[in-house]
């Protein structure tokens, strides 16, 4: 579905990606590990159309986008949980729901506050008076109002606490078995290796490891080298 082929990208003259290629498959969740500061925003962002890749190539549905603008990349089925929410914080839940609202809108509302009761419980709060989980439930909400078949998110369990970041891990498991594919840019190893079918690790702006979840959780090396955990 998402095939990312040596790609480069910078910021003016800073060289951030170094030839990452990595894939996702229909249905499946991938997850992308690393420290801060490795090139993972940047990866999600080059996906998108943010950050353009100066060499290199990104194909979704065998289709060429690194050179289309984010709208129409968004429109082609791509929905973007970025990191710290970016939710509108004047704004009602429902109008930020709203905001992303894209084909059954009724239906996809429904199927919504099933995954978050909390959001059909605060419909007409303002959105910058909910909690930090509150608020990434519903950056999930916006992006899944778009009705895409493969979803990106950023760092979505950052200062989240652990019960919440457990909730989101449910809500991804549950979107996955109904056939949604998954990108998932993360720090928290646990809640990565709980929700992906395979894992990449990212060191430098380089790919450093790939394979099956349940072979990386056995991967001393890289769980020391490239992810800081004993």
């Amino acid at each position: 579905m998402l095939a990312v082929d040596g790609v480069h990208a910078y910021y003016g003259e800073s060289h951030i990606l170094h030839g990452v290629s990595l894939e996702v498959r229909a249905g499946e969740a991938v997850a992308v590990l690393g420290r801060n500061g490795v090139g993972k925003t940047t990866l999600i962002r080059s996906v998108v159309g943010f950050t353009p890749p100066r060499r290199g190539a990104i194909r979704y549905d065998g289709r060429a986008i690194h050179r289309l603008p984010p709208y129409r990349i968004a429109r082609a089925g791509l929905a973007l949980v970025p990191q710290g929410r970016r939710i509108f914080a004047p704004l009602t839940v429902l109008e930020n729901l709203q905001i992303g609202q894209r084909g059954h809108a009724d239906a996809t509302l429904q199927s919504i506050h099933d995954l978050f009761p909390r959001l059909r419980e605060r419909t007409a709060q303002n959105a910058g008076t909910l909690s930090g989980g509150e608020q990434q439930m519903l950056a999930i909400g916006r992006a899944l109002m778009t009705d895409p078949k493969l979803i990106l998110l950023d760092e979505p369990s950052e200062g989240l606490a652990p019960l919440i970041v457990r909730e989101i891990g449910r809500v991804l498991l549950r979107l996955k078995a109904s056939g949604l594919s998954i990108l998932l840019v993360e720090q928290n190893v646990q809640l990565a290796l709980r929700v992906a079918d395979r894992v990449y690790v990212m060191s430098k702006g380089q790919i450093v490891y790939h394979g099956a979840s349940s072979a990386r959780d056995a991967d001393e090396d890289v769980k020391r080298r490239f992810l800081g955990i004993a």
